[in-house]
Protein backbone atom coordinates (compact mmCIF):
# COMPACT_ATOMS: atom_id res chain seq x y z
CA UNK A 1 0.00 0.00 0.00
CA UNK A 2 1.50 3.31 -0.67
CA UNK A 3 2.06 5.92 1.99
CA UNK A 4 0.02 9.33 1.73
CA UNK A 5 -0.70 11.78 4.26
CA UNK A 6 -4.22 10.48 4.44
CA UNK A 7 -2.80 6.49 5.57
CA UNK A 8 -0.07 8.78 7.86
CA UNK A 9 -3.31 10.70 9.34
CA UNK A 10 -4.98 7.27 10.24
CA UNK A 11 -1.89 6.23 12.21
CA UNK A 12 -1.60 9.28 14.10
CA UNK A 13 -5.24 8.84 15.07
CA UNK A 14 -4.61 5.01 15.85
CA UNK A 15 -1.94 6.11 18.04
CA UNK A 16 -3.77 8.68 19.91
CA UNK A 17 -2.59 11.89 18.38
CA UNK A 18 -4.46 15.07 17.23
CA UNK A 19 -3.32 16.56 13.92
CA UNK A 20 -4.85 19.58 13.03
CA UNK A 21 -3.79 22.01 9.84
CA UNK A 22 -2.98 25.40 11.27
CA UNK A 23 -1.71 28.77 10.86
CA UNK A 24 1.57 28.27 11.11
CA UNK A 25 4.00 30.83 11.05
CA UNK A 26 7.66 30.23 11.38
CA UNK A 27 7.84 26.07 11.05
CA UNK A 28 6.28 23.30 9.02
CA UNK A 29 4.94 20.87 11.67
CA UNK A 30 4.97 21.11 15.29
CA UNK A 31 4.49 18.32 18.07
CA UNK A 32 3.30 19.09 22.05
CA UNK A 33 2.01 15.90 23.85
CA UNK A 34 -0.52 13.91 21.98
CA UNK A 35 -1.33 16.92 19.23
CA UNK A 36 0.40 17.91 16.31
CA UNK A 37 0.36 21.09 14.00
CA UNK A 38 0.66 21.15 10.27
CA UNK A 39 1.04 24.17 8.61
CA UNK A 40 -1.97 24.90 6.40
CA UNK A 41 -0.85 26.22 3.82
CA UNK A 42 1.47 23.53 2.52
CA UNK A 43 0.51 23.43 -0.93
CA UNK A 44 2.19 19.63 -1.80
CA UNK A 45 0.19 16.68 -0.46
CA UNK A 46 3.81 15.27 -0.97
CA UNK A 47 5.91 17.79 1.49
CA UNK A 48 3.16 17.72 3.96
CA UNK A 49 3.35 13.94 4.36
CA UNK A 50 6.95 14.46 4.73
CA UNK A 51 6.17 16.97 7.20
CA UNK A 52 3.39 15.04 9.48
CA UNK A 53 6.49 12.00 9.55
CA UNK A 54 8.83 13.99 11.03
CA UNK A 55 6.07 15.18 13.60
CA UNK A 56 4.76 11.93 14.52
CA UNK A 57 8.38 10.51 14.95
CA UNK A 58 8.96 13.45 17.35
CA UNK A 59 6.29 11.58 19.09
CA UNK A 60 7.90 8.64 18.74
CA UNK A 61 10.92 9.63 19.53
CA UNK A 62 11.35 12.99 21.23
CA UNK A 63 10.96 14.07 24.98
CA UNK A 64 10.29 18.10 26.02
CA UNK A 65 10.97 21.35 24.51
CA UNK A 66 13.16 21.13 21.68
CA UNK A 67 13.09 23.67 19.50
CA UNK A 68 16.35 25.19 20.56
CA UNK A 69 18.55 24.02 18.26
CA UNK A 70 21.88 25.03 19.40
CA UNK A 71 21.47 22.79 22.22
CA UNK A 72 23.33 19.44 21.48
CA UNK A 73 20.76 16.83 23.16
CA UNK A 74 17.66 19.17 21.19
CA UNK A 75 19.60 18.42 18.02
CA UNK A 76 20.00 15.18 18.67
CA UNK A 77 16.18 14.49 19.35
CA UNK A 78 15.62 16.43 16.12
CA UNK A 79 17.82 13.95 14.12
CA UNK A 80 16.22 11.13 15.50
CA UNK A 81 12.37 11.97 14.46
CA UNK A 82 13.87 12.51 11.11
CA UNK A 83 15.72 9.37 10.90
CA UNK A 84 12.12 8.17 12.19
CA UNK A 85 10.57 9.72 9.11
CA UNK A 86 13.11 8.79 6.88
CA UNK A 87 12.56 4.92 7.33
CA UNK A 88 8.99 5.05 7.48
CA UNK A 89 8.77 7.41 4.45
CA UNK A 90 11.53 6.15 2.12
CA UNK A 91 12.76 2.90 3.56
CA UNK A 92 15.70 1.73 1.92
CA UNK A 93 13.24 -0.98 0.18
CA UNK A 94 10.99 1.55 -1.31
CA UNK A 95 14.46 3.77 -2.82
CA UNK A 96 15.97 0.07 -4.38
CA UNK A 97 12.57 -0.55 -5.89
CA UNK A 98 12.49 3.14 -7.57
CA UNK A 99 16.27 2.97 -8.58
CA UNK A 100 15.66 -1.15 -10.26
CA UNK A 101 12.83 1.02 -11.94
CA UNK A 102 15.30 3.53 -13.99
CA UNK A 103 13.78 6.44 -11.59
CA UNK A 104 17.84 7.18 -10.52
CA UNK A 105 17.42 11.14 -10.84
CA UNK A 106 16.40 12.83 -7.48
CA UNK A 107 13.49 14.59 -8.87
CA UNK A 108 12.42 11.23 -10.44
CA UNK A 109 12.71 8.93 -7.52
CA UNK A 110 10.55 12.04 -5.52
CA UNK A 111 8.16 11.74 -8.02
CA UNK A 112 7.49 7.85 -8.09
CA UNK A 113 8.06 7.80 -4.37
CA UNK A 114 5.16 10.56 -4.00
CA UNK A 115 8.06 12.86 -1.23
CA UNK A 116 9.49 16.03 -1.36
CA UNK A 117 12.37 16.24 -3.29
CA UNK A 118 14.55 17.95 0.12
CA UNK A 119 13.32 15.12 2.19
CA UNK A 120 14.46 12.54 -0.30
CA UNK A 121 17.85 13.70 -1.00
CA UNK A 122 18.38 14.41 3.10
CA UNK A 123 16.95 10.58 3.03
CA UNK A 124 19.00 9.09 0.41
CA UNK A 125 21.99 11.53 2.36
CA UNK A 126 20.94 9.16 5.57
CA UNK A 127 21.09 6.47 4.37
CA UNK A 128 24.67 6.56 2.64
CA UNK A 129 22.62 6.35 -0.94
CA UNK A 130 23.36 9.48 -1.93
CA UNK A 131 26.92 11.40 -0.90
CA UNK A 132 25.93 15.54 -0.84
CA UNK A 133 26.14 18.13 1.65
CA UNK A 134 23.19 19.96 2.33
Amino acid sequence: MELTYETLLDEALDAGLDVKEKKLQSVDGLQVGTRIAIRKDIEMSNKKMCVLAEEIGHYMTSAGNILDQSDLNNAKQERRARVWAFNRVIPVERIIEAASKGYTQVYEMAEYLDVDEEFLREGLTYHRILDISL
